[in-house]
């Protein structure tokens, strides 16, 4: 028995597919080393922005459906680089590759987050509102709907598909497009 979804639905599903399989394609062959590699002026490793993203999309399915976390309280602009505290370290380490993690293990669950996303996707009240978080970024007081986060998260995937490319390409001229 196939499920029916609405147009609205459907939508979100492909265009979240087609950004994932564009920013997964970035990393596909790689070896755990070269997904560590930082080869251009950014700090950013494809196997670290593998973990960024997928954090990322775990932190937003949480949103809409428990509504915004606390976070750690940090004073970014007073923080000691020289002795960071261990919540920047964490913040830190969501962009690498460390140390006994693997590409394999990141896309894994890169592809458990997507699937629970997907899952919401299909049943959430996409009209159901949370809260933003307090933050320089977001205006007081605003709130989102499901389904303004779910474009969201497109925008997100899509952003770092891109820086993913970027590096990939500089690594060993592969492209997803062209």
């Amino acid at each position: 028995m196939s499920e029916h979804l609405s147009a609205e639905r459907a939508d979100l599903l492909e265009a979240l597919a087609k950004h994932r399989e564009l920013f997964l394609g970035t990393v596909e062959g790689l070896t755990d080393e070269q997904a560590r590699l930082t080869p251009t002026a950014s700090e950013l490793s494809l196997g670290g922005l593998v973990k960024h993203v997928t954090a990322t999309e775990a932190e937003w399915l949480s949103f809409v459906t428990d509504g915004p976390a606390d976070g750690p309280e940090v004073d970014w602009e007073n923080v000691d680089w020289s002795d960071p505290p261990a919540e920047v370290l964490a913040y830190q380490d969501q962009f690498r590759l460390t140390e006994g993690k693997t590409l394999a293990g990141a896309v894994a669950e890169h592809r458990r987050v997507a699937a629970r996303t997907d899952e919401l996707v299909r049943t959430v009240d996409l009209d159901a509102t949370q809260p933003l978080p307090a933050a320089p970024w977001f205006e007081p007081g605003a709130s989102w709907t499901a389904r303004r986060t779910f474009v969201h998260l497109v925008a997100e995937i899509s952003q770092h598909a891109g820086h993913a490319d970027i590096i990939r390409e500089t690594i060993d001229g592969r492209k997803s497009m062209g």
